[in-house]
């Protein structure tokens, strides 16, 4: 059976996940063999508006590691796709073409309306999403994608993710009640700018990506039972809040259970998250387990 490999170059991290295809009548067409993440933290490379150079060789390092296992792992193909990291950057084309020279293989910048439709179509294996809006929040940028009975209709993506957000308003490790209140006023201002907000708001919120899957992975290390959730209401959320407020101590320990490689990232997604509920008047978000990936490989690749 044919192995086909997808990376995914974000602000955060990169990507390589190993897929087996499945039968066209199979619910699921895929079976996910392997998945290689390489925390890169792009986003912190971004230097007014331009992705430097260290950060291109960065990008270049961590994508050659990930083909060589494509190609050990027997892929017959292996696609690269780069998000708002280097679609946002003032120097999008010549870091794109630099390193798609230095590790010799094709890359897509994918725009965003398509990043937004593909999260849409990953989303929506094993899933039946009529209503609603979708959101990604990614570490450069977040994606808002309103539901409805015809599909994907309509997406917003705003140029705010939890990585920049961090690189941008905190100082140590854990953000402060003030600096998680300057985020959130930030990324407020940038949800009112949108010229047709009123489309997404929607009681129930379906979110995709590592940031949302991260939250679920936090109320599931400070439960009882430990079990993560399959819906995140807004009280939830404020209950992670108020133990980062009153405990960071035990707020931190958790955190590092929960999701170490998002120790720095976890909060400002928090945030973001909150917020997006508040201006969207949102009761509740449900993590979707597949997203962005699974959407390309659906559409490009099988």
């Amino acid at each position: 059976m044919a192995r086909l490999g997808v990376i995914d170059l974000g602000s955060n991290s990169v990507r390589l996940v190993v897929y087996e295809p499945k039968p066209a009548d199979e619910t699921k067409p895929f079976r996910t063999l392997i998945d290689e993440k390489k925390m890169a933290g792009l986003a912190a490379y971004v230097s007014n508006g331009v992705f430097t150079e260290a950060g291109i060789k960065r990008a270049e390092s961590a994508l050659g590691d990930l083909l060589r296992l494509a190609d050990n792992l027997g892929c017959s193909r292996t696609d690269i796709f780069a998000t708002a990291v280097l679609r946002n950057c003032a120097n999008s084309d010549a870091a794109a073409s630099a390193i798609e020279e230095a590790i010799d293989h094709p890359l897509s910048v994918l725009p965003a309306r398509d990043e937004a439709h593909l999260g849409f179509v990953g989303a929506s294996v094993g899933n039946s999403l009529t209503s609603g809006t979708l959101v990604d929040i990614g570490g450069g940028s977040t994606e808002l994608t309103a539901l409805g009975p015809d599909g994907d209709h309509a997406g917003a993506s705003i140029p705010f993710g939890c990585v920049l957000a961090y690189a941008n308003y905190v100082r140590t490790v854990l953000p402060t009640p003030a600096e998680c209140r300057i985020m959130g006023d930030a990324f407020r201002r940038k949800v009112e700018t949108l010229p047709n907000k009123d489309g997404y708001r929607s009681e129930r919120l379906h979110g995709i990506g590592g940031s949302v899957r991260a939250v679920a992975k936090m109320l599931a290390a400070i439960s009882a039972d430990g079990v993560r959730p399959s819906v995140i209401a807004r009280g939830d959320l404020e209950g992670l809040f108020d133990l980062l407020q009153g405990d960071a101590p035990t707020f931190a320990h958790r955190a590092v259970k929960a999701a170490p490689e998002r120790i720095h990232s976890l909060v400002p997604g928090m945030v973001i998250l909150r917020t997006l509920m508040e201006e969207l008047q949102a009761a509740e978000v449900v993590p979707c387990k597949y997203g962005i990936r699974e959407g390309y490989l659906i559409t490009h690749m099988l």
